[in-house]
């Protein structure tokens, strides 16, 4: 199913282009120059973490292409650009949903309900390994692995010791679980029948995200082909009889911390979002029955404002992708709902402490971006599963975030920002071109099967290590050249899991 993105009619801008080139030009040469002369900066290019160039200064002709009603109107309307909540955060606050899971089920049930006396919203479930290739803790092939990445659940029985004492028609929960995500789910409902829940009042997510597995992770089982198949199948079943329920979170935050860029991020995590909506329009779906259950999962890396501006553009890009590709004028199809987890990559085993920094940054892009749901990594994960006092600290950033400055108080606060609104109409750009390019292959899977995806993600990957070791890129509290930053990075993908 080719797609071609519509025209922009473009705004009349030809003369505030040319006022403001003449006030930039007057600008550089009476008050710049002057000052370059007593003091040149500090380098000669600055670039996001991306290793996109950002320019010195952001006016009124960097956004002469973004017309408001059409690109960025108002929060609650479509393009959905500034949220798709018209009160943002004033409302509601996003869910603090700490991903935790580590042990046997009783270690990990007991993290869940510290976390949960200190003020947690929601819960998020991290297998171990096995689990998440689809073998019993006594497997051979599990062996040295089992409670190392996260919870062992084995049987029927480990599921529930997990959710012991934990109402599951009253507690969201988010399960990271992909390739054996369809037997996952049917023990964790069996769990909440013998509860006594109602199946129409359990909310939560299943990842059940395959593609980007293939395209990152690198844990399927099965085929591409008859895996998208069951993906589509939990898509059924949900809306058949889970209704309040996520069949798939589809996760970007993978395919960043395997190396992608920000905007390789956006686009091949939406471009997976469109394949499994075509594949279930395939399967006789109705879009405005399922694609509203579908939600997302995105990184918050260290760039600031490049994350910030990769939110706005994903709830354009996927707003106009349903109207437009896939006839919805739903306004729950055409709203895009996601979570974020800040960068496991990111952290460090060098200067731990300087992780609680980063890690609130990224968390305030996240917020800054309009996130529905928030994890913050605790500073220690580079070194191990996180101890109490770290998981504590990392919930006591979001509090904070939300209760001490201020950034919850009005929606999109940043929105109209030069540099904020020409970055997210670069990335929505560079997205449709990923899109394009995709879609003449056939399609994610197809693209998928002849590497595309993987390919990219490696050379980025490969050049922001380039970057690093020629000294372009600093991680501070880690000595330069920085030989070993991909074993650290793995470590952040490990634990991320």
């Amino acid at each position: 199913m080719r797609w071609e993105p519509r025209e922009s009619v473009m705004p009349e801008t030809k003369e505030i282009t040319s006022a403001d080139d003449a006030a930039v030009e007057r600008w550089e040469q009476e008050t710049l120059a002057p000052a370059l002369k007593k003091r040149a900066e500090r380098k000669k290019s600055f670039e996001t973490v991306s290793l996109d160039e950002v320019e010195r200064l952001y006016t009124p002709a960097d956004t002469s292409d973004v017309d408001f009603e059409r690109d960025t109107s108002f929060p609650g309307e479509f393009p959905y650009t500034r949220g798709i909540h018209p009160t943002g955060y004033r409302g509601k606050l996003w869910t603090m949903r700490q991903f935790a899971g580590f042990g046997t089920p009783e270690e990990t049930n007991a993290r869940f309900k510290y976390l949960m006396r200190q003020g947690q919203t929601g819960l998020s479930v991290a297998y171990d390994l096995p689990a998440l290739m689809g073998y019993d803790a006594d497997s051979p092939l599990s062996e040295g692995e089992v409670g190392k990445c996260g919870v062992a659940v084995s049987s029927l029985a480990d599921m529930e010791v997990l959710f012991d004492g934990i109402p599951l028609e009253e507690v969201t929960v988010s399960q990271t679980i992909n390739a054996p995500a369809s037997v996952l789910l049917a023990m964790y409902l069996v769990v909440a029948e013998k509860q006594g829940a109602d199946f129409r009042k359990i909310s939560g997510t299943l990842q059940n995200d395959i593609l980007k597995e293939y395209i990152a992770q690198k844990e399927w089982i099965y085929p591409i082909r008859p895996a998208m198949k069951l993906v589509v199948d939990t898509f059924e079943f949900c809306t058949q009889h889970v209704p309040k329920y996520n069949p798939i979170s589809v996760s970007g935050y993978h395919i960043r911390e395997a190396g992608a860029t920000a905007l390789q991020e956006l686009a091949f995590t939406l471009r997976d979002g469109i394949e499994y909506v075509e594949w279930g329009v395939r399967a006789g779906l109705d879009v405005d029955a399922f694609v509203p259950r579908i939600s997302f999962f995105f990184n918050a890396h260290n760039d600031f404002f490049e994350e910030i501006a990769k939110y706005r553009a994903a709830r354009r890009i996927w707003a106009r992708v349903m109207r437009e590709r896939f006839g919805s004028n739903d306004p729950r199809t055409l709203q895009m709902r996601f979570h974020t987890q800040t960068a496991g990559v990111s952290l460090t085993v060098q200067q731990p402490l300087n992780n609680i920094v980063r890690v609130a940054i990224q968390a305030l892009a996240g917020v800054l971006g309009g996130t529905q749901s928030l994890h913050t990594d605790a500073y220690d994960e580079a070194l191990a599963l996180p101890t109490d006092r770290a998981a504590l600290i990392a919930l006591r950033t979001q509090q904070i975030i939300a209760e001490e400055t201020g950034v919850a108080n009005t929606v999109d606060p940043l929105g109209g920002s030069y540099f904020i609104e020409s970055l997210t109409k670069k990335l929505e750009d560079g997205a449709l071109d990923y899109f394009q390019k995709i879609d003449a292959m056939g399609g994610m899977v197809e693209a998928i099967e002849k590497g595309f995806p993987q390919r990219e993600i490696q050379e980025s990957a490969y050049q922001y290590q380039k970057a690093v070791e020629r000294g372009e890129q600093t991680i501070v509290g880690v000595k330069r050249p920085a030989r070993r930053l991909w074993p650290l990075r793995r470590t952040g993908i490990l634990r991320s899991c």
